[in-house]
């Protein structure tokens, strides 16, 4: 019953943004419950990193679903605040000595941002083209790589540029990102979430 449900309204919204190509989207929150909340909790990696709070998966699961309601109520009543992120530094690996930051959310962070991408999924996943595979679900690099080979051995292609933008997601315009939400998304809830975590 519950996944069923989920997946209804996952439809739903998905519906919604192919019906409405191009049209920004305003109610949206509707789909946030507790059901969603459990997706969103399931979906989450379980292992990873702790966060600022050092609280673990498993500590978080011993009272789920008072937990998950709690958030649910503070991320509808716009009382939701994104804690600070813990900062690592990892090499990057490039032989110059760089290192990369990696900023690591608390887990129940992890939980809502999920429950928030859910939403975003279901609404982008009508707007990207096939030939996309940066972070989708149901697609990975093996893919993409496959899907290029295919292409050039069908089209005799011989050479292939790769480039990379040196701190991308360090330096790309959060107003950029905004004005490019705004397009499509308009839910005061769903966007207070989004803005208040890209600072």
């Amino acid at each position: 019953m519950g996944l069923t449900n989920l997946s209804t309204k996952r439809q739903r919204i998905a519906e919604l943004a192919r019906t409405k190509s191009g049209v920004a989207l305003s109610t949206l929150h509707h789909v946030l419950d507790l059901e969603w909340m459990k997706e969103a909790y399931r979906l989450t990696r379980k292992d990873g990193a702790l966060g600022i709070d050092g609280v673990t998966a498993a500590e978080y699961a011993q009272n789920l679903e008072a937990n998950l309601s709690d958030l649910l109520e503070r991320i509808m009543s716009g009382r939701y605040q994104a804690p600070p992120v813990r900062r690592v530094y990892i090499p990057k690996g490039d032989g110059a000595g760089s290192l990369r930051p990696l900023g690591l959310p608390t887990f129940e962070d992890k939980v809502a941002q999920r429950a928030i991408v859910m939403v975003l999924e279901a609404i982008y996943e009508q707007d990207f083209l096939p030939c996309s595979y940066g972070y989708r679900p149901g697609r990975s690099a093996h893919q993409a790589l496959q899907a290029l080979r295919t292409g050039f051995t069908s089209h005799g292609l011989r050479w292939v540029i790769d480039l990379d933008i040196e701190n991308y997601f360090g330096s790309i315009s959060h107003s950029h990102l905004r004005a490019f939400l705004d397009r499509r998304v308009t839910d005061g809830v769903i966007r207070r979430m989004i803005d208040t975590a890209s600072g």
